[in-house]
């Protein structure tokens, strides 16, 4: 796997790997993780994968990211 871009972003860390034939775009918080994977022939070529990371994307896995914090934290309460 090979790192392609690290993206800054204020409220997770965004890299974009290249691996087997695919991009994957992995969003990163503290104890999370969101991984998508879209295909190389897809896209014509690197550039076009930041192109699919606009505000209104980002917003949803920032949102998806407290989901899953939230899921988590009851299922923790429920296992107590």
């Amino acid at each position: 796997m090979r790192i392609v871009e690290q993206i800054a972003h204020p409220q997770c860390q965004i890299t974009v790997y290249a691996w087997n034939g695919k991009y994957l775009l992995k969003f990163e918080q503290p104890m999370l993780e969101q991984t998508y994977k879209v295909s190389e022939m897809d896209l014509t070529g690197p550039d076009e994968v930041k192109s699919l990371l606009n505000e209104a994307f980002i917003a949803r896995v920032l949102r998806r990211f407290d989901e899953m914090r939230a899921d988590w934290q009851q299922n923790l309460s429920d296992v107590s």
